[in-house]
Formats: structure tokens, C-alpha cells, sequence
């Protein structure tokens, strides 16, 4: 059975998620309404998320006010719990190192485990929205394949390098419950938590009781 299930994995093709990206993007963002973004703190993002298990109007809905909250915040990824949505969902516009725009949806997403031959770390800075402000260097592997769902429900398998690979892992993460900042040593975390308290959010954000 495992097999079989592995099997049906690999025959999924990687999304193309390149071709009308600019199209794509902004038909989702007109349509949705933009949310303040949830912050460190906030329980929801100290979670696993659920799982998607209905791909509905409700659901198509809540990616174009993703979209729009991405957009609004200056953002390349979003996770749904960064808009306070306890769902497995995240929306990317982003490019790669190549400069290529890739613009999509996944929900209830997995990263496959690479193989140590693609593990070729890349110690670049990263941010969070929900960390406003601050930066820290972050090594993650520079490429990453995301096998998920699309807003239909049908299997679809996303592929990234560089940059977009970054941007891959961190919404991943999100979803069950890391922000980037817990992969940073405890002096790291502490720096990028001072950054953030110094700094004004250049978007809105919803405070923490």
C-alpha cells in the first residue's frame, strides 16, 4: 500500500505555476479582501494547522483574501494562520534566483525529504510577516519539492530553487506551527525579537492581548 501510494506520488507532474502568473495573481487579489497578519504570539501560529478537507467557494474565497493580505503586506508567501485561519493553505508570488515570477496555492502541504546529494545549504537572510521588521540568516537546502493540493483538491506537486525554495520551506513550516525564528539559536531569536520591538509594522498587523 505504501508503495502504491509513493508510486501515485511520483507520476504527478510539478505544477506550472510560471505561465500567466501576472494574470493569475492579480485576478486573485481584486477578488479578495486583505487582512491584518497575526504576529508572534498569537496561539494560532504556535500550532499544527488542520487539514483542508473541503474545496469549496469558502475555501477559493479565503486564497484571494490571501492573495490580497500577501499584496497589501509587501509579502512573497502567506500562510492562512498568518491571517488567523486555522487551515493548511499557503499562497506564494515569488521569484526564484533566476528571476522567474511563480505564483500559486497549495494546500495541505508536505516537503518531500531530499536526498543528501540535494541537500545544498544556502545561508541567505530570511523574514517573516509575522515577525515585522526582522531579519536573520536561516540555512535551509536551496531547492524543495512540496507535494500538497490545489483549490480543486486534485494532487499537485510544486518544485523550487534558491529563493523560491526558501519561500517553500517557511510557508510550510507555518502551517505546523514554526515560525522561522524557532530555527534560530536562542541569541538569534532574542536579536530578531529585539529588530522586531524596535520597528514599526509597515502593514497592519493584529495586536496580541
Amino acid at each position: 500500500m505504501a508503495q502504491q501510494d509513493s508510486d501515485q506520488q511520483q507520476s504527478v507532474a510539478f505544477v506550472d505555476d510560471v505561465t500567466d502568473a501576472k494574470e493569475r495573481e492579480a485576478a486573485h487579489r481584486e477578488r479578495g479582501t486583505s487582512r491584518p497578519i497575526t504576529v508572534v504570539g498569537n496561539p494560532v501560529l504556535h500550532k499544527e494547522c488542520k487539514d483542508v478537507t473541503e474545496f469549496d467557494d469558502e475555501l477559493a474565497q479565503l486564497i484571494d483574501d490571501m492573495f490580497a493580505s500577501q499584496r497589501t503586506a509587501e509579502g512573497v508567501g502567506l500562510a492562512a494562520n498568518q491571517i488567523g485561519v486555522d487551515l493548511k493553505v499557503f499562497v506564494y508570488d515569488c521569484p526564484d534566483d533566476e528571476g522567474v515570477r511563480h505564483v500559486g496555492a497549495v494546500c495541505n502541504p508536505v516537503l518531500d525529504e531530499l536526498p543528501a546529494a540535494r541537500r545544498v545549504l544556502d545561508d541567505s537572510n530570511e523574514g517573516c510577516l509575522s515577525v515585522p521588521g526582522a531579519y536573520a540568516e536561516l540555512p535551509r537546502p536551496d531547492y524543495a519539492v512540496v507535494r500538497g493540493q490545489n483549490a480543486q483538491g486534485e494532487p499537485i506537486v510544486v518544485e523550487g530553487t534558491g529563493y523560491f525554495a526558501r519561500c517553500l520551506q517557511h510557508e510550510t513550516d507555518h502551517l505546523y506551527g514554526y515560525l522561522y525564528i524557532d530555527r534560530l539559536s536562542k541569541r538569534d531569536r532574542k536579536d530578531a525579537l529585539k529588530q522586531m520591538a524596535e520597528r514599526e509594522p509597515r502593514y497592519p498587523v493584529v495586536p496580541n492581548d
